[in-house]
């Protein structure tokens, strides 16, 4: 196959309504605007690398651009409306939980409050107390040793050996 062959083979069938010659006109018009993309890229590589080299001159790092980009991009973030919105929203909801929280705390208080109040509560605070003066009672009262096991007579039981 020759190479007008190959051409023709490798057209896309012509869009309807186009002639042969506007086809034309713009397959060449095509291949000027790819040769001039191919150029432009060619040139802006030459120009970023010049920057690089203006900037390493300088002494500015990429790290100092990242940072100031970041810090320039955190700045619109916050000048948004969906930011001020969004804080807006966050701190009202904290409020309302904070609100909340405090009235179940009062709510807990109060029941803490009316179960101590109770018969029950009060019965079972009394064997408690009953038990613990009986407890105390004893070593106040200077018997703050156990009783001795049987045989061992009125010797009292010795210190274990500290660990």
């Amino acid at each position: 196959m020759d190479s007008a062959g190959q051409g023709v083979a490798a057209r896309t069938p012509a869009v309807e309504g186009l002639t042969e010659a506007e086809e034309e006109e713009l397959r060449a018009e095509l291949t000027k605007v790819e040769e001039e993309i191919v150029t432009l890229r060619q040139v802006l590589a030459a120009k970023e690398r010049h920057c690089g080299e203006l900037k390493r001159r300088l002494g500015l790092s990429t790290l100092g651009e990242l940072k100031q980009n970041l810090s320039r991009s955190w700045h619109d973030v916050q000048v948004s409306n969906a930011y001020k919105k969004t804080q807006e929203t966050l701190s009202q909801a904290g409020q309302k939980t904070s609100a909340a929280l405090s009235t179940v705390g009062s709510a807990i208080s109060r029941k803490l409050g009316d179960m101590r109040n109770s018969a029950t509560f009060k019965s079972f605070e009394d064997r408690v107390g009953t038990i613990k003066s009986k407890v105390v009672g004893d070593r106040e009262n200077g018997s703050d040793n156990l009783p001795s096991s049987a045989g061992s007579g009125d010797k009292p039981l010795s210190d274990p050996a500290p660990f």
